[in-house]
C-alpha cells in the first residue's frame, strides 16, 4: 500500500528447492567462498534470464552490522520521513495497522531481519554478509544477481524511488522480484519448471514460500497487510513471470511493464490483445489539510475488504471489477478523514462494491442499518465515525465514493461532479 522498498534479502525459494532435492554445493575458483558463488552463478543467471551482463557486478563482503546500517540508510533515502508519515497515516485510516504501531521502526526491523545479501542499484554492488551459511548465501546470491542483471537493462533505482501511484509501483515490483524468484528456482532445479517437480505444483510452491517466511519472528508478527504486500511481488510476481515465459518466449518483461496489480493477478488483463488498463482518477480540491494521497489497486482493495469482513470470497469477488481509483487522507475538524474514489468496469461491479463497503462499515464501526437516499447513497452512523458510500458516474464510468469522517464533521468533503476518470 505504500512500502517503497520491499526487497528484504529473504530466502524465498530455498524451501522449494530443498524439497525438490536439487540443492548442490558450488565448486571452488580460488577467489573465496562468495567470489566462487558469484562466479558460478553469473553464467547460470545469464542463461536463465536470456541476456548477458554488460559489466561484471561488484561484490563486497560486510559484517551483518555494516549491512544493516547500509540498508537503514537506503531505507531512509527511498522512504523520506514525510512520505513514510503519509503511508503510516493511510494504513491507520484504512484500519490496516494499529494506531500504536511505529511504522518506520517496524519496517526497519523487518528489513534487516536475517540479512544474508542485498544488491544495491545505487552503488551497483552486491553486498553479502560475512559468515553467512554457504547454502543460504548461494540462494541469496543467485536471486540478487538477477537484480544486478535487471539493473543493467533498466533503472531499478528510479523504480524504487517512484511515488504517487502505489498500484503501478506494486506491479513493477512484481516483475522485478517475480523474475528473480522464478529464475532463481529455475537455476537451482537445473532449468526445470520447479512446479512440475513438486507434488501439488505451483500452489505447493507458493505455500512453501509462505511457510519459509513464518520462521522469521518479525515477519510473523507483522500486520496482515504488511505480510501480504511483502509477499505479493514474490508470489504473484513469480506466477506472472511463469505466464510471461509461456506467452512471450524470448522476451523480457521489463520492456513492457504491467501497470496495475490487476494485470499481475489476472492473465487476460495483461496478455489479451486488448489490455485492461485502469482509469486515471483525479480528485478535486477538498476542505481540510491533505495528509497523504495515493491509490489502492485491486490487490490492496481486496486486502481492505478482507481485513474488515474476514470473508475471502467477498473480498475477492467485490474487488475483481476494479478499474482505477484514488484516495486522500485529510485533517478535518474532529480528526482525520478519508475520501476514496474507485472506478468499476460495470454497474454490477460498482453495486457489488457498494454492498461490500456497507459490510465493512457495519463490522468496523458497529453501525446500525444505513440511511439510504433515492440516489443510492448510503450513510452509516456510528458513535465516533460516519461512513458515506455514494455511487456515481465519472466520465461515463461507474464509480463509488467512500467517505470515512469523524462524526459531527461536515459530510461535504468531495464533489463527485468534479471527479475525472480517464
Amino acid at each position: 500500500m505504500g512500502m517503497k522498498h520491499r526487497r528484504i534479502a529473504l530466502i524465498l525459494a530455498a524451501a522449494s528447492v530443498a524439497a525438490a532435492g536439487c540443492g548442490r554445493r558450488h565448486g571452488r575458483t580460488g577467489q573465496g567462498m562468495y567470489g566462487d558463488l558469484v562466479a558460478d552463478a553469473i553464467p547460470k543467471v545469464e542463461k536463465a534470464v536470456g541476456v548477458p551482463f554488460k559489466t561484471p557486478p561488484k561484490l563486497t563482503v560486510l559484517t551483518r552490522a555494516q549491512v544493516r546500517d547500509f540498508l537503514v540508510r537506503k531505507f531512509d533515502e527511498q522512504s523520506p520521513a514525510a512520505e513514510l508519515t503519509g503511508q503510516e497515516a493511510a494504513y491507520k485510516a484504512f484500519g490496516f495497522i494499529p494506531d500504536s504501531l511505529d511504522l518506520r521502526k517496524f519496517l526497519v526491523d523487518l528489513l534487516t531481519e536475517q540479512i544474508v545479501g542485498y544488491y544495491d542499484p545505487g552503488t551497483k554492488t552486491l553486498y553479502v554478509v560475512q559468515g553467512a551459511p554457504e547454502d543460504m548465501a548461494g540462494v541469496t546470491v543467485t536471486h540478487e544477481l538477477v537484480h544486478a542483471l535487471q539493473d543493467q537493462y533498466m533503472n531499478l533505482d528510479s523504480i524504487q524511488r517512484a511515488t504517487g501511484d502505489n498500484d503501478r509501483q506494486m506491479a513493477a515490483q512484481a516483475v522485478i522480484e517475480g523474475q528473480a524468484t522464478y529464475e532463481q528456482m529455475s537455476i537451482m532445479t537445473g532449468g526445470a519448471n520447479v512446479a512440475t517437480l513438486m507434488p501439488g505444483g505451483w500452489d505447493k510452491v507458493r505455500e512453501m514460500i509462505r511457510e519459509s517466511q513464518g520462521s522469521q519472528p518479525v515477519f510473523a508478527s507483522a500486520p496482515q497487510v504488511i505480510q501480504e504486500e511483502l509477499l505479493f511481488p514474490y508470489l504473484s510476481g513469480a506466477e506472472f513471470i511463469r505466464r510471461f515465459e509461456v506467452h512471450e518466449p524470448g522476451k523480457q518483461p521489463w520492456t513492457d511493464m504491467p501497470v496495475s496489480t490487476t494485470q499481475i493477478l489476472h492473465e487476460p488483463a495483461y496478455f489479451d490483445s486488448v489490455r485492461d488498463v485502469p482509469a486515471r482518477v483525479t480528485l478535486p480540491a477538498t476542505p481540510g489539510k491533505t495528509v497523504y494521497e495515493n491509490d489502492l489497486g485491486e490487490f490492496d482493495t481486496r486486502l481492505f475488504l478482507y481485513r474488515h469482513t474476514h470473508d475471502q470470497d467477498l473480498a475477492t469477488n467485490a474487488s475483481e471489477g476494479w478499474d482505477g481509483g484514488r484516495y486522500r487522507i485529510l485533517d478535518v475538524p474532529g480528526g482525520r478523514a478519508t475520501v476514496w474514489v474507485t472506478v468499476w468496469r460495470t454497474t454490477v461491479d460498482a453495486a457489488q462494491f457498494v454492498d461490500a463497503l456497507g459490510q465493512v462499515a457495519e463490522l468496523r464501526y458497529r453501525t446500525p442499518n444505513p440511511d439510504v437516499k433515492y440516489t443510492g447513497q448510503r450513510t452509516y452512523r456510528g458513535s465516533k465515525r460516519t461512513v458515506i458510500v455514494t455511487p456515481f458516474t465519472a466520465n461515463g464510468r461507474s464509480a463509488v465514493l467512500y467517505e470515512d469522517i469523524p462524526t459531527g464533521s461536515s459530510a461535504a468533503l468531495l464533489d463527485v461532479a468534479r471527479v475525472t476518470a480517464k
